[in-house]
This record gives C-alpha cells, structure tokens and sequence, in this order.
C-alpha cells in the first residue's frame, strides 16, 4: 500500500476511529487501525468487538494498493504532530513508513489477517433521515441513560420506529427523556433497539454535517448507520426496556408555562446553594408566579423569584434536583417550557410541545 494524504484530513479520521480502539486487551489487533487503500480512497477502520467504526478519508491520492494494520496511538500522535501539509504512508509486509518532508517513522504492525471482521453496511436500509435530526432526538434523550445499573437495558437509548415515526426513549430510574421525530420509512416491519451509549456518543461525533442522509438498518442483534462516508455498527443491549408509557403521568393538573433562559438560569443560581445533603431546590407555584428557594446547612440559603406568563391550577410546592433540571433544559430548543405537575410527591413532566417530554421525579425537602 502507498498513499499520499492531506494531513488534516488523516488527522481529523484518525480521531473520530480512534474513539472505538481499545487501549488496553491482550488482543493487539483491537489497538490498531485497519487503512484499506483502493479506487483512490483510503478506508480507515476500527473495532472494540462491541462497536465498530469505517471512515474513508478524502484528498488522498492512491498510488498502490492494499492494506496495513496499524497502531493506532503511534498513527495518530505521528500525524498530529507533522507539520507538513501531506503525509506519505506505505506499507511493506507489516512495517508501515510515513514520511514527511523533513521525517521519516517506521511502525512494526500486524498481520491484516489478525483483525476482527468490520460488519459492511447492508444495501437494504430500514429508514433515514437527515443527520441533524438524528443528532437532535439523541441530544435529547441520551443524557438522562443510567451510568451504573445492574439493568442493563436502561443502560442505552430505546430506538422505536412505526412508518415514519421516530421515538427514542431514556431513562435511568429517576428520570425519564423521550424525543420524537420523523423519519423516510424504506421497509414496512416496524422497529425497535436498545442502542448502547457509547455508540450515540460516537454517532454524534461522526456524522458531524447536518445536512448528511443518514441510513439505518436494525439487525436481529446489531444496529448500522451509515452515510456515504462513513458506517458506524453497534451490537444491541439485550433485556427489556422499562413499559416508559407506563411511568408518563397523565393528571397533572397544575400547569406552568416557564420562559427557557430565564428558568435555566434561576435553576443555576439556586442549585449554587445545594449540597449532598440537600440537593433539592424548593419550587412554590401559585398565581403571582415562581419562588425558587435552596438551603445548605453551613453554607446559607438562596431565593430566587420568576415571573410566569402563565400558570393554572393550585399552589403548589415541589422539590427537584437541580442538576436534572438543567440536564434537560440544556437541549431544550424553544424560547418556553411547560411544566406539569400533580402534587409535592408526583413526578413532574417538563414539555416544550409534542415532540419532547421529560419526566422528573421529585426530591424530598423534608
């Protein structure tokens, strides 16, 4: 193999396989990257077994070609640091050369044979979608997954799609985010995954361009997304996902409208005199508005006093954990927010219209 490649590009590939190469295992073809030279592309890859990540790399010109396994940290530090604008990387048996105007690195590889099979993106899609909204549905939802939990099936996204509608679903036992879009329907079955984390995580870094047609394909235990460029393969979290309609209230009977920015930032200030102790900040609705107040033994109190464009029903006083609050808000793209709740010991659900939800439940003041 022998390719000439613009450095930024190789730099900019390198660092989005690299999010799937795994730095420690006994198996040393999981610490390197597959590059592929053919029809004057350069096809990089990588695998941790779980997921798995191919990118071709534009502005190369393909002299020879053929493919190399090679170390991916030594790879990618050797181009970050170059400070030519092209890069010259060949192969020859297993020792990759990349030379620059004033440098020359050797790296010993290994054999081509030695790396895990790299699923190739199926020619009969389920659905697509731009890649901006996709981006949008997982922002929404992905933050409020479990971290540690034996169940391991809140421990990714659930992925559900019905013709042309698109619903993803997380939770971790204490909230609840779901995020709906639409979709162009390829095949008539109906659709349902449990898509790990750390693959959206990577997705996200991935298909970057908005404006990019993303296509999906959900397997009897994978799930692939592709675009022209890239194919990002994840296999599914098994188990089965929490009944979420179930845990969605439906008698709230007090309702605020909250303008966005105003109440991320009152969240922010109160949530500066919370502790361990006391995590909560306490939330009084009633007619002539919002009453914020937090209180932190050793450390003082805060109150802090919203206007409300509009609020129904009685008073009330609730308790929420002002990181959540803010969790969601954060990916909230709408000048106003509306609250829902029932009583000081009933979930809230936080809403910006029918396309997103967040159910929160409430903290004890006591």
């Amino acid at each position: 193999m022998k390719v000439i490649c613009d450095r930024g590009a190789l730099v900019e590939s390198l660092n989005l396989v690299a999010g799937v190469v795994v730095a420690r295992t006994p198996k040393p073809a999981l610490r390197c990257v597959l590059a592929s030279a053919k029809d004057d592309a350069l096809t990089l890859s990588a695998t941790d077994t779980e997921v798995s990540i191919r990118i071709s790399t534009p502005r190369v010109e393909v002299q020879d070609a053929g493919d190399a396994l090679i170390p991916a940290d030594k790879l990618q530090q050797i181009t970050r640091e170059s400070i030519d604008p092209t890069l010259t990387v060949s192969t020859k048996d297993e020792t990759t050369t990349i030379k620059g105007q004033d440098s020359t690195f050797k790296l010993l590889g290994y054999p081509v044979t030695d790396f895990p099979e790299v699923p190739e993106f199926p020619a009969d899609a389920d659905f697509e979608l731009p890649a901006g909204d996709l981006h949008k549905l997982i922002a929404q939802t992905l933050f409020a997954t479990a971290r540690e939990n034996s169940r391991y099936a809140i421990n990714g996204v659930l992925l559900e799609r019905h013709n042309k509608d698109l619903t993803v679903v997380a939770t971790d036992g204490h909230r609840l985010a779901l995020a709906k879009g639409k979709c162009k329907s390829l095949q008539d079955a109906d659709r349902n995954a449990i898509i790990p984390t750390k693959a959206l995580n990577l997705l996200l870094r991935l298909f970057d361009d908005a404006e990019q047609t993303v296509r999906v394909k959900v397997a009897e235990s994978q799930v692939l997304f592709a675009t022209d460029t890239a194919v990002l393969a994840s296999n599914l979290v098994e188990g089965n996902f929490p009944p979420y309609k179930d845990v969605i209230p439906k008698d709230g009977d007090k309702k605020a409208t909250l303008p966005t920015d105003v109440y991320i930032s009152a969240v922010r200030r109160a949530g500066l005199l919370t502790n361990e102790e006391s995590k909560g900040v306490r939330m009084a609705f009633d007619q002539d508005g919002l009453t914020i107040t937090s209180r932190a033994p050793e450390m003082g109190e805060a109150e802090i006093k919203v206007e409300l464009p509009e609020y129904t029903g009685e008073p009330v006083e609730i308790g929420f954990n002002p990181a959540y609050l803010l969790d969601a808000l954060k990916v909230v793209d709408e000048n106003q927010v509306f609250l829902d709740m029932k009583a000081a010991n009933k979930p809230g659900i936080l809403r910006t219209g029918p396309n997103f939800l967040y159910v929160v439940m409430p903290v004890n003041l006591q």
